[in-house]
C-alpha cells in the first residue's frame, strides 16, 4: 500500500481494484488477533510496546513516498485536517491500549467479535449527529450482526479476567468507530501517504507517553519478539489499516467498518490454525449472514446514491460515498 501514497482523496478506484483492496485489508486485519495474541504470549513483548512499534514504522514507512511525491503538503494542513488527524490518532491509541490488552484475558474470537462492533457504533454515532440512515442499511447491519453472534455463539467469557476482556474489547469497537469516522473526514482533503503519516506518526507519539506513564519498556526484547513486530506492522497495520484508510476517501466509515466484520471468521480460522483454538461452529454460517448484510447495505445505499436528503424532514442520509 505505501506506493500508492500519493492518490488523491476521492480518486474513483475500478470495482476490481476496490475489490483487492478490501480483500488485502480484511486479511490483514483478521491476521492482526492472532498474531498479537502468539507475540503477547511466548515473549515479553508488551501491549503498549506493539501499539507503540505497529504506528511508529507504519508513520516511517508511508512518509517515505509521501514525502516524494507531495514534499510541501505537510507544511500545508490546515487547522480542521489536523483535528480530524488528531481525533483519529487518540481514538487509534485508545483502540490499541483496549484492543490488545483484551487479548490477554479472553479469546482471539470473542475479542474480535466484540472489536468489530465498530459498525453498530458508527450508526449510533451518526445517529446522535444527526444522520438518518434508510431501512436497508439498518437491516442490513442487523443481519450482520446476527452473523457476528452465530460465529461466536455469544459464548463470551464467564470468569472475571474474561468479562473484563470483553468490556475492554467492546470499549476498543467504540474507540475504533470514531477512529474510522474521523479519518473519513480526514481522507476528504487528505492523501493516504498524508493522512497515514499524521494519523500513525501521532497515534505512536500518545502511546509513548502511555508507555513512559506506567514505567513499561518498548525495547530490549528477544528476537522472536521483534519478529513478531514486524510481522504485526507489515500485515494488520501497513497492508490492514492503510488499505481500510484507502477506502475511506470513497466509501461510508459504516460500509468500510461493515467490510471489516469479515476480519471475525478470518480471525477465527487463522486462530485455529496456529493457536489452536477452537473453531467456532457457527463460523460459515457468520460468513454467510455478513457478506447477506453487506450486500443488503451496498444494494440499499445504490438505490439512492444520489439522494442527499429526505425531503420531508429535512434530515441528512447516510451515503455509500464518503460521510
Amino acid at each position: 500500500m505505501p506506493a500508492d501514497a500519493g492518490q488523491q482523496p476521492g480518486a474513483e478506484y475500478s470495482g476490481a481494484v476496490t475489490f483487492l483492496i478490501a480483500a488485502l485489508g480484511v486479511l490483514g486485519v483478521a491476521s492482526s488477533g492472532p498474531l498479537i495474541a502468539a507475540t503477547l504470549g511466548a515473549t515479553s513483548v508488551s501491549a503498549l510496546a506493539i501499539a507503540f512499534w505497529r504506528n511508529a514504522l507504519g508513520a516511517v514507512v508511508m512518509a517515505a513516498p509521501a514525502l516524494i511525491r507531495e514534499p510541501r503538503r505537510f507544511g500545508q494542513i490546515t487547522k480542521a485536517e489536523f483535528r480530524w488527524c488528531l481525533i483519529a490518532a487518540v481514538a487509534l491509541a485508545l483502540h490499541f491500549a483496549c484492543f490488545i490488552t483484551s487479548l490477554q484475558l479472553t479469546s482471539v474470537a470473542a475479542a474480535t467479535a466484540l472489536v468489530c462492533l465498530q459498525s453498530a457504533w458508527i450508526a449510533v454515532f451518526q445517529m446522535l449527529r444527526g444522520t438518518r440512515h434508510r431501512w436497508q442499511v439498518l437491516s442490513g447491519l442487523g443481519i450482520a450482526l446476527v452473523g457476528v453472534a452465530a460465529i461466536t455463539g455469544l459464548d463470551m467469557g464467564s470468569s472475571d479476567q474474561a468479562l473484563m476482556g470483553d468490556a475492554l474489547a467492546v470499549a476498543g469497537g467504540a474507540l475504533a468507530g470514531i477512529y474510522t469516522i474521523a479519518g473519513g473526514k480526514a481522507r476528504q482533503s487528505l492523501s493516504i501517504g498524508s493522512y497515514t503519516t499524521l494519523c500513525y506518526g501521532m497515534c505512536a507519539a500518545l502511546v509513548a507517553v502511555l508507555a513512559l506513564s506506567t514505567a513499561t519498556p518498548l525495547s530490549g526484547f528477544e528476537g522472536a519478539g521483534w519478529l513478531g513486530i514486524v510481522a504485526i506492522t507489515v500485515c494488520a497495520q501497513l497492508v490492514g489499516h492503510t488499505a481500510f484508510n484507502h477506502l475511506l476517501a470513497t466509501m461510508s466509515p459504516l460500509l468500510v467498518s461493515m467490510i471489516i466484520l469479515l476480519e471475525i471468521p478470518g480471525a477465527a480460522v487463522l486462530a485455529a490454525i496456529f493457536l489452536n483454538e477452537v473453531l467456532p461452529t457457527g463460523t460459515y454460517a457468520g460468513l454467510a449472514l455478513i457478506m447477506c448484510g453487506l450486500a443488503v447495505v451496498v444494494a440499499g445505499q445504490k438505490s439512492q446514491r444520489k439522494e442527499g436528503r429526505n425531503r420531508s424532514t429535512g434530515e441528512p442520509l447516510a451515503e455509500l460515498g464518503a460521510d
